[in-house]
């Protein structure tokens, strides 16, 4: 092959190259994208941008709180609870003497000491937490397992909303042989 082919595919392969840069920039000008101020589908557990990017004070300081337990207790509803728990069933159960998956049991949990399934093994950010799964713990573990025990093996984001968590709660306490009296 002589220089004059080596030169022919050469520029062949740079004039493509130039063309498909023509080709885009004009088809960019032509059609522009709108861009939507908020996303259309939220996807619960993933943060913001703006949270991701370095703005977690900023969204924490916007951010309202949280009522309280008790208050959203009263109006839980178990069946929504059972709803909620569909994102939980993957990796628990709540059969009566059920085994574990890849969480433990979750029979009889309200008001059970961490770390209350026998034989399962419990990160120790669950098995050094002093006391029991009391109302507000729990509803504090279900907002952001990793914020309520560092360290934690359960690889679940947590439930945003408050009422879904009191409702998954409500839910819990009803699987129980006699479930703990609501605060």
């Amino acid at each position: 092959m002589d220089s004059f082919e080596i030169n022919k595919i050469a520029g062949a392969a740079l004039g493509g190259v130039l063309a498909l840069l023509i080709i885009s920039n004009v088809g960019d000008a032509l059609v522009s994208p709108k861009h939507l101020e908020k996303p259309v589908y939220v996807v619960e557990g993933v943060e913001a941008e703006g949270a991701a990017a370095g703005g977690e004070a900023e969204a924490a300081a916007e951010a309202p709180k949280d009522p309280p337990v008790e208050q959203l207790l009263a109006s839980a509803s178990v069946e929504n609870g059972q709803k909620q728990f569909a994102k939980c069933a993957s990796c628990h159960t709540v059969d009566k003497g059920g085994a574990a998956k890849v969480g433990p049991n979750l029979w009889g949990v309200v008001g059970n000491k961490h770390g209350h399934m026998e034989g399962f093994a419990y990160s120790d950010a669950i098995k050094g937490k002093p006391g029991n799964w009391e109302y507000a713990g729990l509803y504090e573990f279900l907002r952001s397992p990793k914020d309520y025990a560092p360290g934690t093996k359960m690889g679940f984001a947590g439930l945003k909303k408050p009422q879904d968590r009191a409702d998954l709660i409500a839910y819990l306490r009803a699987q129980a042989d006699s479930p703990v009296p609501l605060p």
